[in-house]
């Protein structure tokens, strides 16, 4: 239930972001509007990156389950803060960004103790599947939640935050009543020093690659202001000072001893890699699907986000199928095998994708997809039950936090990377094509290269939240009304502006699977050197000494 409610929120608000936008009358093509799309996306990310491991280490010294219990209740709360906006326009926005970042809090003690406490429920014969399931029910809860994002937010964008509520009150409920913490508890001191310079390193890091991805100074991205190098500077050295305390405290919160225990040292790895490869997929499919493919086949801009999250469920049913069944297995024969296979099918996926037409035929999208899906559950059942079985018992906690960090840390650098590499992309050829497509049916000139020269990303997002950029634009300089009604026609219909941008996209989107193609292959190398993949008996597994001890910390 944690995990399901967890990932339905975060795809469910991905595909509703058109709704939401028009509710809170949020112009999408205003370039200071970027930042609320990107934070709306990315600032659930980044907190969940920053505090999984913290909270996870709470729950080796509290009880995983107590934590556990909070996680349900401040997800729920923050769920219907959210759906009660009172405002509109920027503040209507800060308004959600804000309370999705306490969700995100929940949803990191949700996050970094379910995996432990099922490790704990478990024996190390049966983790695999245990895990399977619990990893299953999150992807079904990311793609459940881009169909019927797009069938809620035709109703009201509020019923989106609604849907968690009934689940959140019964899932505190069902938690607080039922569960029991049969795991170990240390209670130890708090690692101040590490905490805030890992908290506020990674932070400013994400929020560097945040606003790396908005205009400025006159560039199509922010790579150049001063604001994003310092806080990619100085996030990486806070991060190495991070490194170096860990390695001289007692009671670390970033357990870097687990690194000598090679199934944790590769899996995390390979997960980090496998997230690095996948992060951006979804945000490109959806940009894909709801700006060039849909309206190309005749779909209203308004009706395309509901139909790229039914036409991406190939992806979750690759998923469903193989997860459980490859951790099942992998509790017989070892999490080598299907981890190591299961990347590079999900490898190959996106070297297919390389070769996929913009305008491609569905069947064959469909395929790649569910093989997409059938990689990764392949994989990630059987990952992280190998993770999860060769810690020691009590650092089960913390160890399912850096688990997540690897994972949402991957994500949020890939959402990051890959964006980059299409706005990029975009800018060196999309004004002078705008321009030029706008001039030849009668636009003047002036207005064609104001329009050109607009940022990529607008155009990009604008399409993402269910706008046709061609039309609206036209409309707001007043100029749409005095053009021919052939003109009209084609400018405002599904056709122009997918047709426009599907080459520049085409070639950043070759350009983005190729990367990832590349992670994935490497990934699979590592994964093989895992070793057997045969779950060890970690209750008995004993970490080597620190580096110090508690007199020369104290010193």
């Amino acid at each position: 239930m944690a995990v399901f409610m967890s990932s339905l929120d975060g795809s469910i608000v991905l595909i509703s972001l058109p709704a939401i936008f028009r509710g809170i009358h949020l112009d999408p093509l205003a370039p200071s509007n970027i930042a609320f799309l990107l934070w709306m996306i990315m600032g659930y990310r980044l907190v969940q990156s920053v505090l999984v491991v913290a909270v996870g280490k709470f729950g080796d010294m509290y009880g995983r389950v107590r934590i556990y219990n909070a996680g349900f209740l401040v997800f729920t709360i923050a769920s219907v803060l959210l759906s009660f906006d009172p405002f509109r326009g920027g503040t209507a926005a800060l308004w959600l960004i804000g309370w999705r970042l306490l969700q995100a809090f929940g949803g990191s003690m949700l996050t970094a103790n379910s995996q432990a406490i099922l490790t704990d429920a478990f024996p190390k014969e049966r983790r695999g599947f245990a895990l399977g399931i619990n990893q299953v029910a999150g992807l079904a809860g990311m793609f459940i939640g881009l169909t019927a994002g797009g069938l809620l937010a035709a109703w009201d964008w509020r019923s989106v935050f609604w849907v968690n509520v009934p689940v959140g009150i019964v899932g505190t409920l069902w938690a607080y009543f039922m569960l029991r913490d049969n795991g170990e508890r240390h209670p130890s001191r708090m690692d101040w020093w590490g905490n805030g310079t890992f908290a506020v390193g990674l932070s400013a890091v994400l929020v560097a690659i945040t606003f790396g991805l908005q205009p400025y100074g006159g560039h199509a991205m922010g790579w150049t202001n001063p604001w994003v190098l310092a806080g990619l500077i100085g996030g990486v050295l806070l991060l190495a000072a991070f490194v170096g305390i860990e390695l001289r405290v007692t009671d670390p919160m970033f357990e870097l001893r687990l690194f000598k225990i090679r199934a944790f040292a590769f899996g995390n790895i390979t997960r980090f890699g496998g997230s690095l490869a996948q992060g951006g997929l979804q945000f490109m499919l959806v940009i894909w699907l709801q700006g060039i493919w849909l309206p190309l086949h005749g779909y209203s801009y308004a009706s395309t986000p509901l139909w790229a999250g039914i036409l991406m469920l190939p992806l979750t049913c690759g998923f469903l199928v193989s997860g459980p069944l490859s951790g099942a297995l992998s509790d017989r024969f070892g999490a080598r095998l299907f981890a190591t296979g299961g990347m590079v099918l999900f490898g190959l996926s996106f070297v297919g994708l390389i070769f996929l037409p913009v305008d491609f035929p569905y069947w064959l999208f469909a395929a790649l997809l569910a093989l997409n899906g059938i990689g990764m559950g392949m994989y990630s059942a059987p990952n992280s039950a190998a993770i999860m079985s060769a810690v020691p018992a009590r650092y089960r906690g913390v160890a399912s936090g850096m688990r997540a960090t690897f994972q949402n840390s991957g994500t949020s650098l890939s959402i990051g990377v890959f964006f980059s590499l299409m706005i990029s992309g975009l800018a060196a050829t999309l004004p002078h094509t705008m321009t030029a497509g706008l001039a030849a049916h009668g636009v003047p000139q002036a207005i064609a290269e104001k329009i050109g020269g607009l940022p990529p990303v607008s155009s990009l997002f604008a399409a993402m939240l269910g706008t046709n950029p061609v039309q609206y634009l036209l409309e707001s300089y007043h100029v749409l009304a005095g053009l021919p009604a052939h003109a009209q026609a084609v400018l405002t219909g599904h056709t122009f502006f997918p047709n426009l941008i599907s080459g520049p996209f085409h070639d950043g989107l070759v350009v983005v699977f190729a990367v990832s193609a590349g992670i994935s292959l490497v990934s699979a190398a590592a994964s093989a050197f895992r070793g057997t993949g045969v779950a060890v008996d970690s209750e008995k597994t004993v970490l080597p000494a620190a580096s110090t001890t508690p007199e020369k910390e104290n010193a």
